[in-house]
């Protein structure tokens, strides 16, 4: 065979091979868009909730709709925001967050300056921590609409996440005072992080009572302001709080990690283990497991606490590599990894994924914390005291942070601020993680 005949052969193999890769992605494309996605059984308690059975028949009409008509724009946007709300309810938000996007993005095709499509779309990316996706998504649809409360509402949330909380506030007063749990629940968590406690709890007080009782939002607003309790060190309203949540809205989740957090800070250690253990099977979500691996490494149970956070990494690393490849079905977890591998003493892989986040949102105080808390326990005081002074910058008095920064101080030779930051995180006798608290009491009792 001469060499003519050699090169048309395999030019021939190349078309027919670039032939099949095309056709598998028109495929698998095809498939893709085709699909649709149906409710997944809920777990735990709300599988067998009247409000459950409700939303399914809801759902199942709009469903039903679009094998109608594929096209039909409203039934489209219905069934996205009935998945966010999904991914709400269950902590399935892998599952659900591709299912909402494949239905905006219908729209977008047909309507691409709809502006509840971009709105949901913005919702999608902040849920899926694509946070620059969602800040240009978010400031599309403001400019689509540009006398929408709701808008602003999502541009702060936006904006707090990527650190710019000047105009997170901006936001928040072009919104205006909204009667509603989720306006209340941003004026809550802002004044939390500039220190505001109590103005804090007041607006998530406001957030609880706006809201009908037993409904996810208003029942987390509630285990927010359980929360906000711990943080204050009024444990017994906390615990008031979280059984009033379960009575409300039986076998929330986030009430029985609430419950969780308060059994060990009364040192009702193994209550505590059985709280997290009812949390995890209700909701699909790692922070579950993430404090019951806390409590496990407090209680020097670290094979246990070992296999849960491996676990936890394993999955979290799952959902980053998808986002990596296709931003419709996975989301970033970077922050959460580098915790997680610092608690498996992972020093390279905690400092590799706290350095992936915090180069898309450097300005982030939660980021910069992170980061100080990496250096730390890598030995590298001085690195960690730059990034644990942005992370103080919007004075908060969230007392793990405090203590954090005190250790920080306190490695870096400057025993008086490091005094002062303990004295303030311990002023009340707040929940602070207690692994945190075991790790800090020897170099506490010196200062």
């Amino acid at each position: 065979m001469n060499k003519n005949k050699i090169y048309l052969l395999l030019l021939v193999l190349f078309g027919i091979a670039l032939l099949l890769i095309v056709f598998k992605y028109s495929k698998t494309r095809s498939a893709k868009e085709n699909k649709i996605y149906t409710l997944l059984h809920r777990k735990g308690s709300d599988a067998s909730s009247a409000e459950w059975k409700g939303f399914k028949k809801k759902v199942e009409g709009y469903i039903s709709a679009l094998k109608e008509e594929p096209a039909n724009v409203k039934a489209n946007l219905d069934l996205a925001s009935a998945y966010i709300q999904e991914a709400r309810v269950t902590g399935n938000y892998m599952y659900y967050d591709k299912a909402a996007m494949k239905h905006v993005d219908n729209v977008l095709k047909v309507e691409p300056a709809n502006f509840s499509a971009l709105f949901y779309k913005s919702v999608i990316f902040l849920s899926q921590h694509h946070f620059e996706e969602a800040l240009q998504t978010a400031q599309k649809a403001q400019q689509i609409n540009p006398h929408n409360s709701s808008v602003y509402g999502l541009l702060s949330d936006v904006y707090v996440e990527v650190g710019n909380y000047k105009e997170a506030v901006e936001m928040m007063e072009m919104q205006g005072v909204q009667p509603d749990t989720r306006s209340y629940s941003r004026i809550s968590y802002l004044r939390e992080i500039q220190g505001d406690y109590p103005g804090a709890i007041e607006a998530m007080k406001l957030a609880v009572s706006s809201g009908p009782s037993g409904a996810v939002e208003t029942e987390w607003a509630r285990t927010q302001l359980g929360n906000l309790y711990e943080k204050t060190g009024e444990i017994k309203k906390a615990d008031s709080v979280y059984k009033l949540s379960l009575d409300y809205r039986p076998g929330f989740a986030y009430a029985y990690s609430g419950l969780a957090r308060v059994a060990a800070f009364n040192k009702k250690y193994d209550q505590s283990i059985e709280y997290y253990l009812k949390a995890d099977s209700q909701v699909t979500h790692h922070r579950f497991k993430e404090e019951l691996a806390d409590l496990f490494y407090f209680l020097q149970r670290d094979n246990e606490a070992n296999k849960i956070t491996k676990e936890v990494i394993t999955q979290l690393s799952k959902d980053a590599e998808l986002a990596n490849k296709d931003e419709d079905l996975g989301h970033y977890s970077d922050n959460s990894l580098a915790l997680n591998f610092l608690k498996t003493g992972d020093l390279g892989n905690a400092l590799k994924h706290a350095e992936t986040e915090y180069n898309r949102r450097h300005e982030n105080v939660l980021m910069n914390e992170t980061m100080a808390w990496v250096y730390y326990k890598k030995g590298n005081y001085r690195k960690a005291l730059s990034f644990i002074k942005v992370a103080l910058k919007t004075n908060s008095k969230n007392p793990d942070l405090l203590i954090k920064a005190s250790m920080i101080y306190f490695k870096n030779g400057d025993k008086a601020l490091a005094k002062k930051y303990k004295q303030e995180g311990l002023k009340v006798k707040s929940n602070i993680n207690l692994f945190l608290r075991s790790e800090a009491s020897v170099l506490m009792e010196s200062l």
